[in-house]
């Protein structure tokens, strides 16, 4: 698997016979399959409780800061729970529910898509059928391990840089006396 912050570039390998570099446009991520797939979220609770839900919108929200890439979570249930705010089309991190009678998988596969006429979109799952038919569609899929990586990846490089920019203005900072006197 190859990461890269700066224009990012992923290479999915085997996942979908895919293996360039590629930029992509959108991140659609199937919520409870990540989420069974990550117990360190919200550990103690259930997979489908709002607590690990919010979990998980946090921690992609922080993604999207590292990786500058848009993000949409879709989750089954009938709406959004009481509260949610509605899906505001310019945020980077997107939370959509699915309504009486049909599927989150559903919703995935269309925008998927809808998407693809206007870039690069990867699709998070595990569901295999889900996976099939995205990248029949010509999409790109990863598998929830995999993306699980990448987002340590992201987050470990972004860290690393704000220490190395905060390391350089400390030291460019102490090496002007008048800036230190007050």
């Amino acid at each position: 698997m190859c990461f890269r912050r700066v224009g990012f570039a992923f290479s999915p390998g085997a996942a979908n016979g895919y293996d360039a570099y590629m930029a992509l446009m959108r991140i659609l991520v199937d919520g409870y399959s990540l989420l069974h797939n990550w117990p360190e979220l919200a550990p103690g609770h259930p997979r489908h409780s709002e607590r690990a839900r919010n979990e998980l919108i946090h921690v992609l929200t922080r993604y999207h800061d590292a990786a500058g890439i848009p993000v949409t979570i879709f989750f089954d249930g009938a709406g959004a729970p009481a509260g949610v705010p509605k899906p505001e089309p310019a945020l980077a991190v997107e939370v959509l529910f699915s309504h009486a009678g049909q599927t989150a998988d559903q919703m995935i596969e269309r925008a998927a898509h809808r998407f693809n006429a206007y870039g690069e979109v990867l699709v998070v799952t595990d569901d295999r059928a889900e996976r099939d038919v995205v990248s029949g569609m010509g999409g790109s899929v990863v598998s929830c391990a995999n993306f699980i990586l990448m987002i340590g990846s992201a987050l470990t490089e972004l860290q690393d840089e704000l220490r190395s920019r905060n390391r350089t203005e400390r030291t460019r900072f102490n090496r002007h006396p008048q800036h230190n006197s007050k």
